[in-house]
C-alpha cells in the first residue's frame, strides 16, 4: 500500500482530483490523504511529519508560493520522500516561452480562494431559493429569474451560481401572487423566460412519462392551460418592465451568457 498525500496552500481540490486519478489505475492499493492550506513554515513541518509517519508515500503539492515551495522541496529531500510539483512543469515551460517569471505575490493566492468560495456560496445561494422557498432572497440576489415551469430556471440558475453570481428564480403561476419585493428591485437585475408554446407543451409532456398514474388528472400539459399561463407570464414580465429571452431554442450556457453580458459580467 502507498499513500498519495495531496498538498495544498489552499483546500487541495487540484491534487486531490489528480490523485484520485491516478488510484483508479492501482485499484486498492493506493490511499489517498489531503493536507490543505499548507502557508507557513509550521506547517511545512507538520506535514513533513505526516509523510514520515506513512510507510511508503509520495507527495503531489500544488503549492504556489515560492518561498513554502522551496521549504518543502527541500525537507522532503533531506526526508528521502518522493515529492511532485504538479505546477513546477507548466510554470516553467510558460516563463521560457513568455521569457518572464511567475508572479509570486501571495496575493494572487487570495484572488484564487475568494473566487472558488464566491461559487461556493452562490451555489448554496441558488438551492436555498431555489423556485422562490423563500423570497427574502430576492433582495440578497444578483439576479432573479422569472418564468414558467420547465423553462430551466433552476438550471440556468446552477450555472450562473458556478460563475459566482448569486441567482434565485420564481416561478410564475396564474393562481400565486408575485412577490412585492420584485417590484421594488432594478429591473436591470430581473430577467424573464419565455418559450414557444409547442416547445412547452412537448417537455412538460415529456416530463409527465415518468409520472404515468397521474398523466390524466392533470392540467400541467394541457393545451389552453399553457396558453393562458403564457399570456399571464408575459403580462407579468411587461409589469416588471425586465429584459425576456426566448429559450426555446438556446442552450442554458447561451441564455447565461445573455445574462452575464447584460449585467456585465466575465465569462471567467
Amino acid at each position: 500500500m502507498i499513500t498519495l498525500f495531496a498538498v495544498s496552500d489552499s483546500v487541495g481540490e487540484t491534487a486531490e482530483t489528480l490523485a484520485k486519478a491516478v488510484a483508479i489505475h492501482f485499484k486498492n492499493n493506493v490511499d489517498i490523504k489531503t493536507i490543505p492550506f499548507v502557508r507557513g513554515l509550521k506547517d511545512v513541518e507538520n506535514a513533513v511529519q505526516i509523510f514520515e509517519a506513512s510507510m511508503s508515500c509520495i507527495v503531489i503539492s500544488t503549492i504556489v508560493s515560492l518561498d513554502i515551495m522551496e521549504s518543502l522541496t527541500k525537507r522532503c529531500y533531506e526526508k528521502n520522500i518522493k515529492l511532485i510539483n504538479l505546477l513546477e512543469p507548466i510554470i516553467n515551460s510558460v516563463e521560457s516561452m513568455m521569457n518572464m517569471h511567475q508572479d509570486y505575490k501571495p496575493g494572487a493566492l487570495r484572488v484564487l480562494d475568494s473566487i472558488y468560495f464566491k461559487r461556493i456560496e452562490a451555489m448554496e445561494f441558488a438551492m436555498k431559493y431555489d423556485d422562490a422557498k423563500d423570497n427574502s432572497g430576492i433582495e440578497k440576489a444578483d439576479v432573479v429569474i422569472v418564468g414558467l415551469s420547465r423553462t430551466s430556471k433552476t438550471p440556468l440558475c446552477m450555472y450562473l451560481a458556478n460563475k459566482g453570481i448569486k441567482a434565485m428564480n420564481i416561478p410564475l403561476v396564474p393562481e400565486v401572487e408575485i412577490p412585492e419585493q420584485l417590484f421594488n428591485m432594478s429591473q436591470k437585475k430581473i430577467f424573464g423566460l419565455t418559450v414557444d408554446p409547442l416547445r412547452l407543451i412537448d417537455i412538460r409532456k415529456k416530463r409527465l412519462d415518468e409520472y404515468t398514474a397521474i398523466y390524466n388528472n392533470i392540467q400541467y400539459y394541457n393545451d389552453a392551460r399553457i396558453l393562458e399561463e403564457l399570456e399571464f407570464s408575459d403580462k407579468v414580465m411587461r409589469k416588471l418592465k425586465c429584459k425576456v429571452i426566448d429559450v426555446s431554442k438556446i442552450a442554458i450556457e447561451e441564455t447565461a451568457l445573455i445574462i452575464m453580458n447584460a449585467l456585465g459580467y466575465k465569462n471567467d
